[in-house]
């Protein structure tokens, strides 16, 4: 039962994303979350102002049930399958994230800087997020699709938008990461 515990490895969590990858190619679909944003916002009437959000939400339902197999799996995975919640990170990581003032790094998954209670009564902490949520949100609209959609969905589809896409998250990533946090906090 120690295998239910530790992460899977790459030769049977790889085949097994191709694997539904390739189902929903077969089926016509495409994988992506920030598409069931749109679909979210259609369905509490947003196509009522703007034309974006005019179509047929119901042929995207499907896609909604994957946004509740992910919380479902989510939860099972950190209630039921987590023996720890330390993260295993190389030793240089937790350094330079204590430098950039990340006290919990290496301790929790969530950098309680920005995501704890406390967090919400620092007003630099709630423009940081509510920024950053603007920029992924600009972003993926902009890209037509999220980080997962063009990494996992359009790469394997050999798009070369979802190359570029791909390309240009990871230096925004690296910029923001090495250049622009530092300057925030």
């Amino acid at each position: 039962m120690n295998w239910i515990y530790n992460p899977w490895p790459w030769y049977i969590s790889g085949p097994m994303i191709a694997l539904i990858l390739f189902a929903l190619l077969m089926v016509g679909k495409r994988f992506g979350m920030s598409s069931n944003l749109k679909t979210l916002c259609t369905i509490c009437g947003a196509g009522k102002n703007t034309s974006f959000f005019k179509f047929d939400w119901k042929s995207q339902k499907w896609n909604l049930i994957v946004v509740v197999g992910a919380i479902i799996g989510g939860c099972i995975a950190h209630f039921f399958l987590s023996t720890t919640a330390i993260v295993n990170l190389n030793p240089n990581t937790i350094i330079n994230l204590k430098a950039l003032g990340f006290e919990s790094a290496g301790k929790a998954y969530l950098p309680e800087k920005l995501f704890s209670i406390n967090a919400l009564t620092d007003i630099k902490s709630i423009l940081v997020l509510a920024i950053g949520g603007f920029l992924v949100g600009f972003g993926a609209r902009y890209a037509n699709g999220c980080t997962s959609g063009h990494a996992i969905s359009g790469l394997s589809n050999l798009q070369l938008p979802s190359l570029i896409a791909v390309i240009g998250f990871f230096i925004g990533g690296l910029v923001m990461i090495h250049f622009i946090y530092p300057l925030i906090f």
